[in-house]
Formats: C-alpha cells, sequence, structure tokens
C-alpha cells in the first residue's frame, strides 16, 4: 500500500484521509504560524505568498480527488499540487536568507516539502490505483 494512503481502510474514501493531505495540511498551518512574525513590509509579498503556496497543495489535492474519474485531469492536478509545494519550498528559501526563520525551521519544513514531493510523485507516477471507475 501507497505511504500516501490511509492505510485504516486500506483506500481513502476522501482526500483528507491522505496521508500527503494530512501533512500538507501540517505543513501549511506551521507556515501560518511562522508566518505571523514575518515583517509587516512583508505581509504582501512573502507573508502572502508563502500560506498561499502552502495551502494550495491541499486545495488542490482535493480538486484532484474530485477529478479521479479521468486520470489526465488527476494528474495534471496532482502536478499542480506539486508546483505549489516547490514554490513553498522557495520561499522558505528566501524566508531564511532574509532571516525570518531559523536554520532548523527551514530544514524541517523544507524536509516536508520534499517528503509531500515525494509522495505526490509517486501519485503521479502511479494514478491507476487512486481512479474511480
Amino acid at each position: 500500500m501507497d505511504e500516501s494512503v490511509a492505510v485504516e481502510e486500506g483506500f481513502a474514501r476522501s482526500a483528507k484521509e491522505l496521508n500527503v493531505y494530512q501533512l500538507a495540511y501540517e505543513l501549511s498551518m506551521e507556515i501560518y504560524k511562522l508566518s505571523k512574525c514575518f515583517p509587516a513590509e512583508e505581509r504582501y509579498a512573502l507573508t502572502s505568498q508563502i500560506r498561499r503556496s502552502s495551502r494550495s497543495i491541499c486545495m488542490n489535492l482535493r480538486e484532484a480527488w474530485a477529478k479521479r474519474r479521468y486520470e489526465a485531469h488527476f494528474i495534471a492536478k496532482l502536478t499542480d499540487c506539486d508546483g505549489e509545494a516547490s514554490e513553498t519550498d522557495t520561499s522558505l528559501d528566501y524566508a531564511l536568507d532574509c532571516g525570518y526563520i531559523t536554520q532548523e525551521q527551514h530544514q524541517a519544513l523544507t524536509g516536508k516539502c520534499r517528503h509531500i514531493g515525494a509522495m505526490l510523485g509517486k501519485m503521479i507516477n502511479n494514478p491507476k490505483k487512486f481512479l474511480t471507475t
């Protein structure tokens, strides 16, 4: 069984049951809490952008789940998720280099981004196990 699917039922009934969704949601909440301390001048730049991209991972996962009937649409939305995870990772680099987060916070959060990306990659490469008929 793929680690991106909740194991309890053998197959997730909702995107919220996917381990990748739960990890992405956790990441977005951690980023939200950390970004509260970003300087005011970043409110409409880095703060807004990192919050939106991290939240978009989950939002696109929900859309992908709704499109499981069509393999190409499912993969396209998962690809969007992966892009948002990469964007979040880049924003974390900026946050580190601007001195808004510590090296330890950066390592932990970018590690989660990489893990999410790997899980999404497995789903993209093996979509059939997630599709509905």
